[in-house]
């Protein structure tokens, strides 16, 4: 068994900290821009690991970064990433840490909750819907970029909505340019708790604390259940891969004729 002290860390990705039977995971400032270091990778997939051999920890809490893209900077990082001359590698990359973080998090065998505030780009969404406990602040709103790039959205939200809310509904959602609040979400299910901003922390570790007391074999047996379909959701992820790179090959990316020239 790890020790304790193993799981406090300060990584220029993310925080890590112990509260009792909890591992508090909290992201830096723009996270997306090291989604592609290979180091930084290593450094968050470590962590969790040494997390998941961690029987005295039941549960692991994510808090989001506090300052992180929203739709006008992800739309730009997209379009820059894409006018380099070897764009495939770090879409590749992307596209990959995302769905082992995603399989991570859905499998690992730890209740995971996680906390978001302020704008949310639909990819963090994804994110979190890939938790099995979702709390954010009343200033949470949630954005689809993917519209104005013209790309399907990465990070499994058309598998997560659509089981979650039903095809219908999440087709009304994900073809929408309309924001999402933080109180909709909440009525849709999206969410399940909405807490003021200045008490977001207290509350999300209230519920951290909530489920470390209920037994662990109990609640991971649960959550194993709810996702008895983590196959079908790689195999999901990897098919949201290849048509992503249909996509970007064949010039569905909006606006990219002529981007050159425009950066």
């Amino acid at each position: 068994m790890k020790k304790m002290t193993e799981l406090t860390m300060d990584h220029y990705l993310f925080k890590g900290e112990t509260i009792g039977e909890i591992s508090v995971l909290t992201f830096k400032q723009m996270p997306l821009l090291h989604v592609t270091d290979l180091e930084a990778k290593k450094a968050l997939f470590d962590y969790l690991e040494l997390i998941s051999y961690q029987d005295d920890i039941k549960v692991l809490l994510i808090k989001s970064a506090p300052v992180k893209m929203e739709r006008t900077e992800y739309v730009s990082y997209y379009q820059k990433m894409m006018a380099s001359d070897f764009f495939m590698l770090p879409l590749e990359r992307m596209y990959n840490a995302l769905n082992q973080f995603i399989l991570k998090l859905a499998d690992i065998n730890k209740m995971v909750i996680h906390a978001d505030s302020g704008n949310v780009i639909l990819l963090f969404m994804n994110i979190s819907l890939a938790c099995d406990y979702r709390i954010v602040a009343d200033n949470t709103v949630y954005q689809n970029p993917n519209i104005e790039l013209n790309l399907a959205p990465k990070g499994g939200s058309v598998f997560f909505l659509s089981k979650m809310l039903g095809p219908v509904t999440a087709s009304r959602i994900l073809l929408s340019e309309e924001d999402v609040t933080a109180v909709q979400a909440h009525q849709l299910g999206i969410v399940d708790k909405v807490a003021p901003l200045e008490d977001l922390d207290r509350m999300a570790l209230e519920v951290a604390q909530n489920y470390a007391r209920l037994p662990s074999g109990y609640a991971i047996g649960i959550k194993k259940l709810l996702n008895f379909d983590i196959k079908e959701l790689r195999q999901y992820l990897e098919f949201e891969n290849e048509l992503l790179r249909r996509m970007v090959m064949t010039g569905h990316l909006h606006n990219f004729s002529g981007l050159n020239e425009k950066l």
